[in-house]
């Protein structure tokens, strides 16, 4: 049985530059598109907890924010300019 992945937007808004670098590390761990702060992210269930648990560990609730937003998988994808249609790719690597 296949792994089952949704695709998730992860977007942050960091106030200091060392936690916004390692908002980055840990959010392109996952990432298979996206730009700046806004993240593509395909996620298992156990997947997405352990981001949310590495980036609540890394963020300051009192100044940044942190949105992780299932999208719905019925909805058509709408790309502008030059955009790629978001893909489940056969394989992740982590490191």
């Amino acid at each position: 049985m296949p792994i089952q992945r949704q695709l998730h937007l992860v977007a942050y808004d960091v106030s200091e530059p060392r936690r916004l670098r390692a908002a980055l590390h840990l959010t392109r761990r996952y990432a298979t598109g996206g730009q700046k702060s806004v993240h593509e992210c395909w996620l298992t269930a156990a997947e997405k907890g352990h981001l949310l648990a590495d980036l609540t560990q890394t963020l300051d609730e009192s100044h940044d924010r942190l949105l992780c937003l299932r999208l719905d998988p019925r909805q058509r994808v709408v790309t502008l300019g030059r955009g790629v249609a978001p893909e489940n790719p056969d394989w992740f690597y982590l490191d």
